[in-house]
């Protein structure tokens, strides 16, 4: 599993937990950025001990890229997040490994190619899929809107274009998010996108559009682990052309959740599992 980093975490505990094997990584949330953020670090330089120490073990750290300040817009977030906080994190810790979790800009895209070997970043499905105005169309859509939120349409493309390019420090992250229903559409609804039920078949309805089929493999069970340090999966899974409609709904512990692309059709079908 992963360890959710707070202001007071032990440096010794997570190199234990990391010796054990029970911690894989560390996930970086500022306080307030998603959802159950709330214990999250309020100023990285209040875990640089954590930081050296998972540099010096070889340990990962994942990062939800995002400033929590009121003043910046919600669409700089990310931006402002690699400009203050990331820059100087791989600056301080040249040797640390570093993925920044869900990508969704142009710049965060440019940042990863331009960095070292050790920093690399996730793609989810819905950020190669759609861009802000899917929250928009005909009324507000609170199952297009996560966190980070969809940015522009230049943004999408930049990030199918890092995605599928074949480099091995872009590899597939869903964070899919699943919320009961009523919890996404209220006055205050949640953050977070149910694509669980379609991701692989969404990624490989992009990667055929980008002509890449041939690179979706490495993408999806190649580089991850590879970057991680950890064993690839040994279990198969078969993608077909074959249309099929998604469900409107999901019933999860008996509530009913809304997936990605809920009731449309897509070109991509899981059709087996085999371990």
């Amino acid at each position: 599993m992963t360890c959710y980093l707070t202001n007071d975490t032990d440096p010794d505990e997570v190199a234990t937990g990391y010796a054990s094997g029970v911690f894989a990584a560390c996930k970086l949330y500022p306080a307030h950025a998603t959802t159950h953020s709330d214990h999250g670090v309020t100023d990285v330089r209040r875990i640089h001990s954590v930081l050296a120490t998972m540099e010096r073990i070889g340990m990962p750290l994942l990062i939800h890229g995002e400033v929590t300040d009121a003043a910046v817009d919600v669409f700089d977030r990310e931006a402002i997040f690699i400009d203050r906080v990331l820059s100087r994190i791989v600056q301080d810790f040249p040797g640390l490994k570093v993925v920044l979790e869900h990508i969704t800009t142009a710049e965060a895209a440019d940042f990863i190619r331009e960095s070292r070997d050790q920093v690399a970043a996730t793609i989810t499905p819905h950020h190669l899929l759609i861009n802000r105005n899917a929250m928009f169309q005909g009324g507000f859509r609170p199952h297009a809107y996560c966190l980070p939120v969809a940015k522009r349409e230049k943004h999408r493309i930049a990030l199918r274009q890092a995605a599928t390019s074949g480099s091995p420090r872009f590899f597939l992250g869903t964070d899919s998010a699943p919320h009961p229903r009523a919890m996404k559409e209220a006055a205050c609804g949640c953050a977070g996108i149910f694509n669980a039920p379609v991701a692989l078949e969404v990624y490989a309805q992009v990667f055929e559009e980008e002509g890449a089929l041939d690179r979706l493999e490495a993408f999806a069970s190649e580089y991850g682990p590879r970057f991680y340090g950890l064993s690839r999966n040994t279990d198969r899974v078969t993608l077909t052309r074959s249309p099929w409609q998604v469900p409107n709904v999901i019933e999860i512990g008996g509530q009913a959740v809304v997936p990605f692309l809920a009731g449309e059709t897509l070109a991509w079908r899981l059709t087996a599992n085999k371990a």
